[in-house]
């Protein structure tokens, strides 16, 4: 029993040692990868998108002065018209009857002028022969300057009777189309404090505007005549043109949010784009065809600390004075590959900057290559015994 104990304890010994020997050793490596992308040449744009409300370049609110029952309408939602054309009609009654009763006045008050100015002009010569009182004489005068007075008077109501009587006729200010009708025939309108509004009328849909908010931190960048696309819910599938026509200075404020109104011009020869429709916009305040680009992720792409260390080590005293500085803020700092240092530093001087990518100015040429990130990997070098190597003796 004790013997087989032993044979059992020492096959034990025997395989642990085969164990220890067989298995690899060594230690891990770390080790740097690099991700790169190439210089190629690319439109590039840096833009601004701003949301809308697409409107008439003129719209003309047509009210009247006057109140009274509309006896008539003439026009209809969507219906051209002309400038002077007839919209409505007022029912002229009570009108005319104001008219009349101030061409009355009038009739009175000449009859009275023309009584005063007979008696002026007869006491006047028999007052310069001292043959009437001064008091008859001034009497007769301010009569005759009062009924003159009311003449004047008179004459301007009905001046201005003959006013309301013609803003009774409603007509359009300008050619377009009527976009709103907001009355019915036999309606009362009362103009008594405000005027109302009887119908909207636009100039012209073929030319529309877009009213858009841009953000204050976006403002700065947006200028006359920049190109602008721009869609709408209605038709999602087509971008319409514009242009950036003018940039007001009256800020708005909306829950401590400051924006500023930019107008664009759109031509809309289709007519597809109706008002009220809302438009998100894209302006672009940059642009440029067939240049230099590069992934904005190598401009701002630093090596780790230690790996920079261990890079400077290696190089001369000197070596270390070529590692570039950044300069002007249009100078950044890019990393290619290098077969010897691993990499190797750069400067370039870009232009329109978008987020995404940069546009190279100089430093860089088409196909260059040039790294955006850098990843550690674990590498393991290990040692095996050869197989013809048996498990050491064991006594």
């Amino acid at each position: 029993m004790r013997n087989k104990v032993i044979i059992i304890g020492t096959l034990l010994v025997i395989l642990v040692s085969a164990f220890l020997i067989i298995k690899p050793s060594g230690k891990k490596e770390t080790a740097l990868t690099f991700e790169t992308v190439r210089v190629k040449k690319d439109n590039i744009t840096n833009a601004v998108t701003a949301t809308g409300t697409i409107q008439a370049i003129r719209t003309v609110n047509v009210g009247t002065q006057v109140s009274g029952i509309l006896q008539n309408i003439y026009v209809d939602f969507n219906d051209v018209v002309h400038k002077g054309q007839v919209l409505a009609r007022l029912d002229e009654t009570p009108l005319k009857t104001q008219l009349d009763q101030s061409q009355s006045q009038v009739d009175q008050s000449q009859a009275q002028l023309n009584l005063n100015a007979s008696t002026f002009e007869r006491l006047k010569p028999l007052y310069e022969k001292q043959l009437i009182a001064k008091s008859d004489y001034d009497q007769a005068l301010f009569n005759y300057e009062n009924s003159k007075a009311s003449l004047s008077n008179a004459r301007s109501g009905l001046a201005r009777a003959q006013v309301n009587l013609n803003y009774a006729t409603i007509t359009s200010p300008i050619n377009g189309v009527v976009l709103n009708r907001a009355v019915e025939e036999g309606q009362t309108v009362a103009a008594s404090f405000s005027t109302p509004t009887l119908f909207t009328i636009v100039n012209d849909l073929t030319q529309m505007e877009v009213q858009t908010s841009v953000d204050e931190a976006d403002i700065g960048k947006i200028q006359q005549g920049q190109r602008v696309e721009f869609t709408v819910d209605a038709y999602p599938d087509m971008k319409f043109e514009a242009s950036v026509s003018q940039v007001r200075l009256q800020p708005v404020t909306t829950n401590n949010v400051v924006t500023y109104v930019v107008i664009l011009r759109a031509p809309n020869p289709d007519k597809n784009l109706m008002p009220g429709m809302t438009a998100s916009a894209t302006i672009y305040v940059q642009e440029k065809k067939n240049a230099l680009t590069l992934s904005g992720k190598a401009v701002r792409f630093t090596p780790d600390s230690l790996y920079l260390k261990k890079m400077t080590q290696g190089l001369p005293p000197s070596g270390t004075e070529s590692l570039p500085v950044k300069g002007e803020p249009k100078t950044k700092t890019i990393w290619l590959k290098d077969e010897k240092m691993g990499l190797r530093p750069g400067l370039v001087k870009i232009g329109i900057d978008n987020g995404n990518d940069v546009e190279v100015l100089s430093g860089l040429k088409e196909g260059d290559e040039v790294v955006i990130s850098a990843n550690n990997s674990q590498v393991k070098k290990s040692t095996r015994r050869s197989n013809n190597e048996g498990p050491p003796m064991m006594f």
